[in-house]
């Protein structure tokens, strides 16, 4: 996998898709710091633990899942190691048990393709149809690594920041969950 120098503060070169462009728009807009590195898609877990060596942090397992209705969604930002039990997470949050959701879904929320999904998608979930869960250890970490709604970078931001500034801005909520 090729993966690009460690870059701060600085947007991949050349023209970006609307929705990534979105992403680095809103980082600078809320002045939110961070750290890139360019990669060839890194949309696998696999994949991600080559270029969290390149940031310094792991990036995060973020899935984005549904009831067996498709009517609440939920966006899951968990450690990359932690294994994920639908059974555990739904008694947490009190939803029926949890699937996957259609890709449809995430991209009319969020506007991330599979592979990409990403708290930094939440700017795009204007209606607020996706409740953001973070696994404990994820929300207490000094840094978050993700995408900006592609997966062919990836980002490491301080946690403060995106829980005291991003967050506020989308006027989502975070519930902490153990898994």
């Amino acid at each position: 996998m090729t993966i690009s120098p460690l870059t701060h503060n600085t947007r991949p070169e050349g023209e970006l898709p609307p929705q990534e462009a979105a992403a680095f728009d809103l980082l600078e807009k809320l002045g939110i710091e961070y750290d890139r590195v360019s990669s060839d898609p890194a949309d696998t877990m696999e994949k991600c633990a080559e270029v969290s060596k390149a940031l310094g942090v792991p990036i995060c397992k973020n899935l984005f899942l549904c009831n067996r209705q498709k009517t609440q969604f939920y966006l899951l930002a968990m450690g990359p190691d932690k294994p994920f039990r639908t059974k555990d997470l739904s008694a947490q949050i009190g939803s029926s048990r949890l699937s996957f959701a259609p890709e449809e879904s995430l991209w009319e929320l969020l506007h991330c393709t599979p592979g990409s999904a990403t708290v930094l998608g939440l700017m795009n979930d204007t209606q607020h149809a996706v409740r953001l869960l973070m696994e404990r250890e994820v929300y207490e970490a000094e840094y978050l690594s993700c995408h900006p709604c592609l997966c062919t970078s990836s980002l490491k931001l301080r946690t403060r920041d995106v829980l005291e500034k991003l967050l506020p801005c989308t006027g989502h909520d975070v519930s902490v969950v153990d898994l």
